[in-house]
């Protein structure tokens, strides 16, 4: 299996994109983030597996589309300063309380 070949165990992961294009090099970022976000052990050592710690970080620091307490495991777990984090940034937590106050 190649890098830009995600293992079929993963498909349920990419339900809203056609899962045999998807190219996991140019999207890294949405692949990184799905997985890491959403996805299950095997997802999460599948990423560690096959990304860079740089690539893995760099996601963190640039979208924002995790939740604030799997961005605060990665940021342990990865030694990523949390004002480096882009989710964890109040602006967007403020924006998050006010479209889901819960």
């Amino acid at each position: 299996m190649s890098m830009n070949q995600l293992p079929t165990s993963l498909k349920p992961y990419f339900w809203d994109v056609s899962f045999e294009s998807l190219d996991t090099t140019k999207y890294a970022n949405f692949v990184i983030g799905r997985l890491l976000d959403k996805g299950s052990a095997e997802a999460a050592s599948w990423v560690l597996n096959n990304y860079s710690r740089d690539d893995i970080q760099r996601t963190f620091m640039t979208i924002r589309d995790f939740s604030p307490k799997t961005a605060n495991f990665w940021s342990i777990y990865l030694d990523i300063p949390r004002d480096k984090i882009v989710c964890l940034q109040e602006p967007y937590l403020r924006l998050r309380r006010s479209h889901w106050p819960y």
